[in-house]
């Protein structure tokens, strides 16, 4: 892959990490106005934890990071179909798993960036 693709991969899966690794509170006022399902979260941080080992790869993402999202990625498929359904506002309060899934996110921003408070993507992101 040539650079400016793997940076906009970094920064997209930068993107979802601030969001996953935001306070509930600051998760829930995101979600306002946006029927947002957990499925489509799933997919989308499952697709991020894929293609974390190949920007490792290229020196994109730091190794342990990579670890954090493979486990980030393992935390998620133990999610059943009935956990998936609904939206993802409803389920941040009831499913344990994004909680584990709020501390790994914390833990890889705050080893690629210094700090886990990053601002939430805004919604054309």
């Amino acid at each position: 892959m040539n650079l400016l693709n793997d940076e906009r991969l970094r920064t997209w899966t930068l993107r979802w990490m601030a969001l996953l690794a935001a306070d509930p509170e600051d998760q829930s006022a995101w979600l306002t106005g946006r029927d947002l399902d957990t499925a489509s979260v799933v997919e989308e941080v499952e697709l991020v934890c894929r293609i974390s080992e190949g920007l490792a790869e290229r020196g994109v993402l730091a190794p342990e990071d990579t670890r954090d999202l493979q486990e980030l990625g393992r935390r998620l498929a133990e999610l059943t179909a009935a956990d998936r359904a609904g939206l993802w506002a409803e389920s941040l309060v009831t499913d344990r798993t994004w909680t584990e899934v709020r501390a790994l996110a914390r833990r890889i921003l705050r080893r690629t960036t210094g700090d886990w408070r990053r601002p939430l993507p805004d919604p054309a992101a």
